[in-house]
């Protein structure tokens, strides 16, 4: 097998099949395993019936991802959540640089890659999520999602104590800061937030801050963590930064729906961030 797949789930019926199915016909080389976490509608049923290996674990994502990593048997493991649409373009791209032998642009070994998403539907807030999370690929802000297997050995994969959100960033500054060559995948992921209204996100946003206050007490001083927890540069840099700016004055309508959002998520994140680990 050259890659594991492990996918996370808590009653994920609706989703899926439609992920496992991304790997259908490449099935000799991708090595699909589910790890649940108590789903109570039918999603491991699904799952062991299109061929996942299914296993059980909680209480939270980050428990989830390292039993999946630590099971698998290929040498290579991407991390994903079950409401994650894979295109046929990124499946082969993903086969092509874990290929053994396989270098990153400058002829080098890459040991880890971020890949690049996209929402899925058409409305005006849609097109304004995708076209932020565009200025992210790479940054402190977006998160490594292809490993090689040393790598996750070698810096202990995800921190089990950080709930849904920091335990990405905590386990970027682990793989960047053991000298890992990460880089940016060319081809994107569909990530499938049909229901995800804008009251919704934010209490998702105001449930990941419960870990915050351990993830900055854990790297403090930390430049990647100042730059996270950074306003200036949560509302600025990440969008302004080796030219990036050009792209916010060519779609000013995004930009502007975009920036209504941010101010939001802001003061839920304001409103939170005292609660602690509650």
């Amino acid at each position: 097998m050259s890659v594991a797949a492990v996918i996370t789930t808590r009653n994920e019926a609706d989703n899926i099949a439609t992920c496992i199915h991304a790997f259908d016909a490449v099935r000799d080389r991708v090595e699909v395993i589910v790890v649940d976490n108590a789903s109570s509608d039918g999603t491991r049923g699904i799952a062991a019936g299109l061929g996942a290996t299914v296993l059980e674990k909680g209480p939270e994502r980050s428990a989830q991802r390292n039993l999946g990593w630590r099971t698998a048997k290929a040498d290579w493991v991407v991390i994903l959540d079950a409401d994650m649409i894979l295109p046929r373009e990124l499946v082969e791209e993903m086969l092509a640089v874990t290929a053994p032998g396989a270098a990153g642009a400058d002829g080098a070994r890459v040991d880890a890659y971020w890949i690049p998403e996209v929402r899925t539907g058409s409305g005006i807030r849609v097109k304004a999520r995708n076209f932020e999370r565009s200025f992210y690929d790479g940054t402190c802000i977006d998160a490594l999602r292809l490993f090689r297997r040393d790598v996750l050995e070698r810096t202990g994969g995800y921190d089990e104590s950080l709930i849904a959100g920091p335990e990405d960033w905590e386990l970027d500054i682990r793989v960047l800061g053991s000298g890992a060559k990460c880089e940016v995948m060319k081809n994107h992921l569909v990530h499938n937030e049909r229901r995800l209204t804008l009251k919704r996100m934010l209490e998702k946003k105001a449930y990941y801050t419960r870990s915050f206050a351990a993830y900055q007490e854990k790297w403090k001083g930390h430049p990647a963590v100042k730059r996270q927890f950074s306003p200036f540069y949560r509302f600025v840099g990440v969008f302004v930064e080796k030219g990036k700016w050009r792209r916010l004055l060519r779609h000013p309508v995004l930009a502007a729906v975009m920036y209504f959002e941010r101010i939001a998520v802001g003061i839920v994140y304001l409103v939170n961030r005292g609660k602690g680990n509650g």
